[in-house]
C-alpha cells in the first residue's frame, strides 16, 4: 500500500479523497492554485504545493508542475479526481515514465474509451448493444443527409469528442440535418478542438442509465449496479438515483454483464462508468460512452453498495485484487 499520495485536484473531490486516505493511514499532498490557497482541502492535507495562478491552464492542467510536486514531496501515486487531468492518457503515460503510480485506468483504456467513435467500435467488437447508426466519421453535409435518411428520422447528430451536453442536435427531417450538422460541427470545433461528427438513431422516450464498474490489474471486473440520471436540463444531469425505478432484475443483470464485457475488452483496471440510453417503452438499451474516471455522482453508488470507490481505486492501483466478487455485491 502507498504511504503518500498526491491529489491533483481541488475542492470537494480533493476533500473526499483525503478522507479515505486518512482512514487508510495514507498521507496526502494537495497541489493548489493561488485561488485555492485558503480552501478546506489545503487545510486538511498533510502537505501542500503551490502550482501557480488561478487559471487551470496555468496550474491544475500543467503536467510538469504536477509531476514536479510529486517528486518534491515523495508521493508514490497521484489521484486525479475528476475533470482536469483525470482522462488525459498523456498524463497516465507520463506517470508511467516517471515511475509514479496513476490512481486510475491504464493509458490504453483511457484512449480506447475517450473517443466516442472508437469506443463504439470497441463496444460492437465486445458484443455490447450499440445505438443503430453510422459508426464512423461523417465526411460532410451531403454524407450526413445520406446517412440520416438511411437510418430513418429522428436522428442524433453528435460530436465524437463531445461531453457535458455539448455537441448534440436532434433532427426530425432533412432540413434540420442541413441546419444542425454545420452547427454541431462548429460547436464541436469550438468546445473540443475536434469537429468529427457521427449520426445515430434518436431513441424515443429515452432514459439515461449508467453502470458503475470496477476492475483490477489481475483481470477481475465487477459492476456495482446502476445510477439513473434521466432528469436533466439541457443534457446536463440534475438528479441521480439508484436503483433505477425503470429496471427489472433481468435488464439490470444484462446491462451489468455488457458493461463488464466492455471493461474486459480494454483491460480496464480502475473505477469507470458505462453509460447507456434505455428505451422507456420496452427497456431495450444501447451503449452511449464510457467515462474512464471517478464520477461526481459516485457517492450514490457508495450509498447502495456500502463500498468506498476511492478506497477500491487506491487498492487496485497498488496492485491488490478486488476485495469483492460479483456474487457478494448487492443493492
Amino acid at each position: 500500500m502507498f504511504e503518500k499520495i498526491l491529489i491533483a485536484n481541488r475542492g470537494e473531490v480533493a476533500v473526499r479523497i483525503i478522507r479515505t486516505a486518512r482512514r487508510l493511514g495514507i498521507k496526502t499532498v494537495v497541489v493548489y492554485s493561488e485561488a485555492d490557497r485558503d480552501s478546506l482541502a489545503v487545510d486538511m492535507a498533510d502537505e501542500t504545493v503551490a502550482i501557480g495562478p488561478p487559471p487551470a491552464a496555468q496550474s491544475y492542467l500543467v503536467i510538469d508542475k504536477i509531476v514536479a510536486a510529486a517528486k518534491q514531496t515523495g508521493a508514490q501515486a497521484i489521484h486525479p479526481g475528476f475533470g482536469f487531468l483525470s482522462e488525459k492518457a498523456e498524463f497516465a503515460d507520463r506517470l508511467l515514465e516517471e515511475k509514479v503510480t496513476f490512481i486510475g485506468p491504464n493509458p490504453h483504456a483511457i484512449r480506447a474509451m475517450g473517443d466516442k467513435i472508437e469506443s463504439k467500435k470497441a463496444a460492437q467488437a465486445a458484443g455490447v448493444s450499440c445505438v443503430p447508426g453510422f459508426i464512423g466519421e461523417i465526411e460532410g453535409l451531403e454524407h450526413a443527409i445520406q446517412i440520416a435518411e438511411e437510418i430513418g428520422y429522428p436522428v442524433m447528430i453528435k460530436a465524437s469528442a463531445g461531453g457535458g451536453g455539448k455537441g448534440i442536435r436532434v433532427a426530425y427531417n432533412r432540413k434540420e440535418v442541413e441546419e444542425g450538422f454545420p452547427a454541431v460541427r462548429a460547436e464541436a470545433k469550438g468546445a473540443f478542438g475536434d469537429d468529427r461528427i457521427f449520426i445515430e438513431i434518436f431513441v424515443t422516450a429515452p432514459r439515461h442509465i449508467e453502470i458503475q464498474v470496477m476492475g483490477d490489474k489481475h483481470g477481475n471486473v465487477v459492476h456495482l449496479f446502476e445510477r439513473e440520471c434521466s432528469i436533466q436540463r439541457r443534457n446536463q444531469k440534475v438528479i441521480e438515483e439508484a436503483p433505477s425505478p425503470l429496471l427489472d432484475e433481468k435488464t439490470r443483470m444484462a446491462m451489468g454483464e455488457q458493461a463488464c464485457a466492455l471493461a474486459r475488452a480494454v483491460n480496464y483496471d480502475s473505477a469507470g462508468t458505462v453509460e447507456f440510453v434505455v428505451s422507456g417503452a420496452d427497456k431495450s438499451f444501447f451503449f452511449l460512452e464510457m467515462n474512464t474516471r471517478l464520477q461526481v455522482e459516485h457517492p450514490v453508488t457508495e450509498m447502495i453498495t456500502g463500498l468506498d470507490l476511492v478506497e477500491q481505486m487506491i487498492r487496485v492501483a497498488a496492485g491488490e485484487k478486488l476485495g469483492v466478487t460479483q456474487k457478494q455485491l448487492k443493492i
